[in-house]
C-alpha cells in the first residue's frame, strides 16, 4: 500500500484556465476517489470558490492543497512527463495516445521516481497549441464522433481511473526503463527552449523560414529525446559558443 500511495503521489493533475470552480471540486472528487491528492490550478477564473467546496463532496484536503500558478510551466515545475488531455486532434504534432497508454506511461514514470502531469485544459476551448506543446503526448478519450466533449471532471475521472487500474496491477506491469540520471524536469527544458530560440535568432538561422514552426519541431525532438540535466548543460553550452561566435562575426561586419 504503500509503494501504491508513492506512485499516485508522483501524479499531479494540472487544470488550465478553469471556467467554473464547480468543476475544480468535482475533479478534487474524482481524483480522491481514485487515490490521488495533488491537484494544479494554473489561471482559474474563481479559487477558492464556494461552489468547488461544495461539489469537492469531502475532498476537502484536495482542495486545501491545491497550488494555484500564474504560467502553466510553474504548474509543469518537477514533472518529467505531460500528458495533455484533448478531445480534438489539433495542430501540433505531438504522439497521440489513448488513456489506457497514458496510464502505462505514466506508471513506468512514477515507478523510475519521476513526476507526472496529467494536463487539462478550460472547458470551452480545450488546451491551446501553445499548452500541448509543453505536452509529450496528446491523451484521446474515445468518445463518440458526434458528441466527443466530456465534462472536465469526467474526464479527469477517466483518467485517474485508467491511472488506478494500473497502479493495482489489473493493467501489464511496464518494465521500467533503466537510466543513469532522470530526465530533466518541465522548468529546466523551457529555460533550455528559450535559450534554443534566442541562439537560433542571434545565429540568423530562420532567414525567411516560420520561427514558430521549427521551434515546434525542435521541442517534440528534445520532448522525444527527454535529456537528463548533464546532457542538457552540455547543450546550453553548444548554444552559448555558438551566440558568443555569432557576436564576434556581428563585430567583423
Amino acid at each position: 500500500m504503500t509503494d501504491l500511495h508513492n506512485l499516485a503521489a508522483r501524479v499531479r493533475y494540472v487544470l488550465v484556465r478553469t471556467s467554473h470552480p464547480g468543476n475544480i471540486g468535482s475533479a478534487a472528487r474524482a481524483i480522491r476517489t481514485m487515490g490521488f491528492e495533488r491537484l494544479e490550478l494554473v489561471a482559474p477564473a474563481r479559487f477558492p470558490d464556494r461552489e468547488a467546496s461544495a461539489l469537492a463532496a469531502g475532498a476537502d484536503d484536495v482542495l486545501a492543497h491545491a497550488r494555484i500558478h500564474e504560467e502553466l510551466i510553474d504548474g509543469l515545475a518537477g514533472s518529467s512527463l505531460a500528458l495533455g488531455l484533448s478531445a480534438r486532434r489539433r495542430g501540433v504534432n505531438l504522439p497521440e495516445i489513448s488513456p489506457r497508454e497514458a496510464a502505462q506511461q505514466a506508471l513506468a514514470a512514477t515507478a523510475r521516481g519521476e513526476q507526472v502531469a496529467l494536463v487539462f485544459g478550460n472547458e470551452r476551448t480545450g488546451l491551446e497549441n501553445e499548452e500541448l506543446a509543453r505536452c509529450h503526448a496528446m491523451v484521446r478519450i474515445p468518445s463518440v464522433d458526434d458528441f466527443s466533449s466530456l465534462n472536465l471532471s469526467q474526464a479527469v475521472q477517466v483518467m485517474a481511473y485508467e491511472l488506478r487500474v494500473a497502479m493495482l496491477g489489473d493493467a501489464p506491469a511496464p518494465t521500467p526503463t533503466v537510466r543513469d540520471d532522470p530526465p530533466a524536469d518541465a522548468a529546466r527544458m523551457e529555460q533550455f527552449y528559450v535559450h534554443l530560440a534566442q541562439t537560433l535568432d542571434d545565429i540568423e538561422f530562420h532567414k525567411g523560414r516560420e520561427p514558430t514552426t521549427i521551434m515546434l519541431r525542435l521541442r517534440k525532438l528534445f520532448q522525444r529525446a527527454q535529456p537528463d540535466e548533464r546532457e542538457l548543460r552540455v547543450l546550453h553550452g553548444i548554444l552559448a559558443d555558438a551566440q558568443r561566435m555569432a557576436g564576434l562575426a556581428k563585430n567583423d561586419r
